[in-house]
């Protein structure tokens, strides 16, 4: 039996995971602060934004899904049950979460829609909990405690006064972290058979064209200069196509709720990217919240090794 090897494995997958969480959320969180810009300064239109970054991203990983397995991307299709699974994760996780968020940002800002969002990772730990007739453990409610914390002093910096927004901000924000919790749970038993490039490729192609009848992607409007062209490019590219494929990956890899609370990282890449960018000042209570994020990661990538029980003699 080689459980040395077993171990590795799944120490590398661990590790892969916790990376790949990482990632997505500091790709969020940039694209976040991306799109506050073009919605506050160059007055493109959400809708459209959602519409587009959602086909772009479909297409490009159902291409690269059919290069490498044509049968695999249309397999999907011959499970009824899979394809009724996946029509309802392109809608109320894929697109759903992307919308909400969005429009949270467009109504308050970037940091107000990422305090509200972060509801979501609580969601998914009474979820859990619930669902198994038990109580968090301790490691899990630390890590909450400690991720709601720190996007709470990252993006308020303590003055809870400051949380000024409007009803229409409120309701997208909140509805928000519900979507990211039934995205971050609702896909893993098609993840568990197909591919994440298939169910994220289709998730993204399906809630595009849906949302097309809401908001035409020739439907072009904004300020449309270089800047607007790097920002788009960026959201789609990076903030949509990368993001949402690292964080499945990572879902495949260490489960639903550990991915949702390492991506408390993205206010955190939101906050450098508003220092370094837009000269936003960051002082003690900023180090204290980053401190607090990431401090979720370590804790819960810790794992006690096995105690050893010695040989009677």
């Amino acid at each position: 039996m080689n459980f040395p090897e077993q171990t590795a494995g799944g120490q590398s997958n661990r590790a892969k995971g916790i990376f790949y969480a990482v990632v997505a959320a500091t790709l969020w969180g940039v694209s976040g602060t991306f799109g506050q810009y073009i919605f506050q300064e160059k007055q493109v239109n959400v809708e459209w934004m959602i519409t587009v970054r959602m086909l772009c991203s479909g297409i490009v990983l159902l291409l690269l899904g059919l290069a490498r397995n044509r049968k695999e991307v249309l397999s999907v299709w011959s499970n009824k049950k899979d394809a009724r699974q996946l029509f309802i994760f392109s809608i109320t996780g894929m697109l759903a979460v992307q919308y909400t968020y969005f429009a949270a940002i467009k109504h308050s800002n970037a940091a107000t829609a990422t305090i509200l969002q972060y509801a979501g990772p609580v969601l998914i730990a009474v979820y859990l909990a619930l669902k198994q007739k038990r109580l968090p453990k301790l490691p899990e409610i630390i890590a909450i405690l400690l991720a709601v914390a720190g996007t709470l002093l990252l993006v308020t910096h303590a003055d809870f006064t400051q949380l000024n927004i409007t009803p229409t901000a409120l309701l997208f924000g909140i509805a928000s972290a519900v979507a990211l919790a039934i995205y971050t749970l609702q896909p893993v038993s098609l993840l568990n058979k197909y591919n994440s490039t298939v169910v994220i490729g289709w998730g993204m192609l399906l809630g595009g064209l849906v949302f097309s009848f809401i908001k035409a992607p020739w439907e072009i409007e904004g300020i449309w200069d270089r800047s607007t062209l790097i920002s788009v490019l960026f959201i789609i590219l990076f903030g949509t196509l990368t993001a949402f494929y690292t964080y499945l990956t990572a879902v495949k890899l260490i489960g639903g709720q550990k991915t949702s609370l390492l991506a408390s990282a993205e206010p955190l890449s939101a906050t450098i990217i508003a220092v370094l960018w837009l000269q936003t000042p960051f002082n003690w209570i900023d180090y204290l919240g980053s401190l607090c994020i990431i401090s979720t990661i370590f804790l819960l990538s810790y794992k006690p090794k096995p105690k050893t029980i010695p040989l009677a003699e």
